[in-house]
């Protein structure tokens, strides 16, 4: 049976296709088009992006998308056929004297059991104590920290001549971290850049590697990175709640008012948003397909594939095109009004990095 990447790499060569003409075509990175042919997941930050890029490839080629995940699905559970020579092997029979045996003699060890616990059962032992994560605390003594965290545990960040404590309060989606004056949550793979001591300078970047909502007994892995970190704007102090990356102003105005995202789609891929801060909704998207977002205040926006989503803003009659990034890159954005110490307000974008 030919395999998938087989089959994928068999597809491409006979259009004549190379990797960086599908590239160009799907907006998926040459490295998970040779990934896929190759059968390499482990390059692929997680399945979604997997399963959103093997859906867009194989339907630009023309392939049965059904057969391919099937085929992906039977490599990672890794199914083991029954053997013929036990599917051909005839039933035995069984004496009725056997059979009246295993009838008969389950009732003779159930009515013995229970004879047993109700005269002589022993004493109950004491309940035995679960055993607890105990809070654990680490120093970030040079440059980066990368540790698997779990709820209660701290880290002491220095900085300059005095420490800081971070503490994993939450490991709820998104995760949350308290520091001083403030919280920061996070979405996995999402970083933030905070300003510790409040000098208004950035000093640490933390960034969420890896964490299974699912599983919270094997933790989140957060680094942290200390430095000085370009943050622009009003966008530092973690007591904001804000997220930090690259910023741009789009509306400024005396007050706030709706706006509306129209997203038309140019390829597949996995799609998420979260309006003002409320439960967050996401589905895949194919070529072709559009998708309307109104927001009052605040909206988050989440793409495997940037630049699958042309994104364009409408506002108070005017119309702005937002720059997701690039082909095959997972890219995360904020759109919030801030307002200004003059009493004015920003419509401005984040680039979450």
């Amino acid at each position: 049976m030919e395999s998938l990447g087989d089959k994928l790499k068999a597809a491409r060569e006979s259009k004549g296709y190379t990797y960086d003409y599908v590239g160009r075509e799907t907006n998926i990175a040459r490295r998970y088009l040779e990934a896929l042919e190759g059968e390499d997941f482990a390059k692929f930050p997680g399945e979604p992006y997997l399963l959103g890029f093997l859906r867009n490839y194989g339907e630009y080629l023309g392939l049965d998308v059904g057969e391919l995940l099937s085929l992906y699905r039977a490599i990672k559970i890794q199914e083991q056929p029954i053997p013929v020579e036990q599917l051909l092997k005839s039933p035995r029979s069984f004496p009725k004297a056997l059979i009246l045996l295993f009838i008969i003699l389950p009732l003779l060890l159930g009515a013995g059991a229970a004879w047993y616990f109700l005269f002589f059962r022993p004493p109950e032992e004491p309940n035995r104590i679960s055993t607890v994560h105990s809070p654990a605390e680490y120093t970030l003594e040079g440059s980066f920290l990368e540790e698997r965290f779990y709820r209660g545990d701290t880290i002491l960040v220095p900085v300059n001549n005095e420490r800081f404590k971070v503490e994993l309060q939450s490991m709820d989606d998104p995760l949350t971290l308290i520091l001083p004056g403030g919280s920061v949550a996070l979405n996995l793979f999402e970083s933030a850049s905070v300003d510790l001591n409040g000098d208004g300078t950035a000093d640490m970047r933390v960034t969420l590697s890896d964490y299974d909502r699912s599983s919270p007994a094997s933790g989140a892995l957060i680094r942290f990175d200390t430095g000085i970190f370009p943050v622009p704007d009003a966008a530092l102090n973690p007591a904001q709640g804000q997220n930090v990356g690259a910023s741009t102003v789009i509306f400024t105005s005396t007050n706030t008012y709706p706006f509306t995202l129209e997203i038309q789609f140019q390829g597949y891929c996995m799609f998420r948003w979260d309006v003002d801060r409320r439960e967050r909704t996401e589905r895949y998207f194919s070529r072709g397909e559009r998708l309307s977002i109104p927001a009052q205040n605040t909206i988050r926006l989440w793409t495997s594939n940037a630049a699958a989503a042309v994104v364009t803003l409408n506002g108070a009659g005017r119309e702005v095109s937002l720059d997701m990034g690039g082909a095959g890159e997972v890219a995360v954005i904020d759109l919030r009004w801030i307002q200004d110490n003059d009493s004015r307000y920003r419509l401005t974008q984040y680039r979450l990095e």
